[in-house]
């Protein structure tokens, strides 16, 4: 493409100075010769003036004197009456460019100029418009050079940041070019490039969160199939019981382990594709006691539920579990003591609390522990930050009440229904 830029660019050039050239060469070769002849003429003129002076003077008209009055390169022929012609100058050879005058006296002057000093004059003028020629054409050069690079070298850089994109590099570069249609393309990459970087961000991010969620109820899943193994070689009636318990309390687990799957991709798709419907915080929360019991019996801990019964919240009961076993892991693996589950209302909101006895939160986080990568204690930093997504996702918060000791709160909508029956409940009528 750069030498096609070139080339076009030297042949336009070319072909305006042919035009221009040919046209001032003949036009200054026929202003030389209109010029010649005009001269030729005052000459004669002005001798044959000197002439007629001489004459009335009474002076003689003599080679000697009249040759300081010739010009250079001039044919001169003087003829006054009653003496031999003068002649000044050689004669050239070739056709001349001659003009005679007559004075008064009779004398005669005819004065000649070679037609080769003409073309002489034609060709240093043209040796002239010949150098100008060159000259443009050779500006013309560097600058179609110049002006082929500019153009060239923003589309292989434009080639090397779509070449980027495609081997998954969507950094956008951000670079113009000062040529409209060229920085139009600049923009549409540069825009592709944020869109595709979000796309990887987001799928990036789906990853993480999911392997991060998938821990937790993997974990308590792994509890209960352990609770199964150790309990499946007796014969005793009640610990058969046991199995089948342990073995429904597992597959509740993973049921909800898929709905969880599935919470997260739409959350990729749609984070506000959530639910509406109501649903008993009760089970939810003695759902996560229930499940979260044998890894506290395991630690030598506590886990207890308390607060006010019979609450319905708007959300995704999975959602809602999720959150709660976020915060239950938390606590067992960076608090102490008993790890309490909370329930209450306040306003048109149900708040669940959840707490242990451990050190708390360090108070150089404070509320950063809920964005990502932040950790106090070389875990992820993913669970908090995901827990709040979650929560947000279902039209609820998640906050950090109190550092020391550590109570963080899930917040839900009331149902409605339930909202009013219970305030009747509390209020009622006279």
């Amino acid at each position: 493409m750069r030498r096609r830029l070139i080339q076009s660019t030297l042949a336009v050039v070319l072909v305006v100075v042919a035009v221009f050239g040919i046209s001032l060469i003949i036009v200054e070769s026929r202003t030389i010769e209109n010029s010649a002849r005009e001269s030729v003429k005052s000459e004669a003129l002005q001798l044959v003036s000197v002439v007629e002076s001489r004459i009335v003077a009474g002076e003689k008209v003599s080679p000697q004197r009249m040759g300081g009055t010739i010009p250079k390169n001039r044919y001169v022929r003087i003829e006054v009456p009653g003496q031999r012609p003068i002649t000044l100058g050689g004669r050239p050879d070739g056709e001349l460019i001659q003009a005679s005058r007559t004075g008064a006296h009779g004398e005669k002057v005819r004065v000649g100029l070679s037609h080769s000093s003409v073309r002489d004059e034609v060709g240093r003028t043209l040796l002239v418009i010949l150098a100008v020629a060159l000259l443009a054409v050779a500006a013309a050069a560097i600058l179609a050079v110049r002006q082929a690079h500019r153009v060239t070298a923003p589309l292989t850089d434009l080639a090397e940041t779509a070449e980027r994109l495609g081997s998954g590099d969507p950094r956008p570069r951000h670079r113009r070019y000062g040529v409209p249609e060229l920085d139009r393309v600049a923009d549409v990459l540069d825009g592709s490039a944020d869109r595709i970087g979000r796309m990887l961000t987001a799928e990036r991010r789906l990853a993480a969160d999911a392997s991060h969620q998938l821990r937790t109820p993997l974990t308590a899943l792994s509890m209960r199939l352990e609770e199964i193994i150790a309990t499946a070689g007796t014969d005793d009636p009640e610990d058969r019981d046991t199995v089948k318990e342990e073995a429904t309390i597992a597959l509740g687990q993973v049921e909800r382990l898929t709905a969880v799957v599935q919470r997260l991709l739409t959350n990729s798709r749609d984070p506000r594709s959530g639910s509406a419907l109501g649903f008993d915080l009760d089970e939810v929360v003695k759902q996560q006691v229930g499940e979260w019991k044998p890894a506290c019996r395991n630690e030598g801990r506590a886990i207890v539920r308390s607060g006010r019964p019979g609450l319905r919240a708007v959300g995704t009961p999975g959602a809602v579990a999720q959150v709660l076993a976020t915060l239950i892991e938390n606590s067992l693996m960076h608090g102490a003591g008993t790890v309490a589950l909370r329930t209450r209302v306040t306003g048109n909101q149900i708040v669940v609390e959840v707490t242990d006895e451990g050190p708390g939160v360090d108070p150089e986080l404070g509320s950063r522990v809920f964005e990502r990568t932040v950790s106090g204690r070389n875990s992820t930093g993913l669970g908090l930050a995901v827990a709040r997504d979650l929560a947000e996702a279902d039209g609820g918060r998640l906050e950090l009440l109190q550092q020391y000791p550590p109570v963080f709160a899930l917040f839900l909508s009331r149902e409605a229904v339930a909202g009013r029956a219970t305030a009747a409940a509390e209020d009622p009528a006279p």
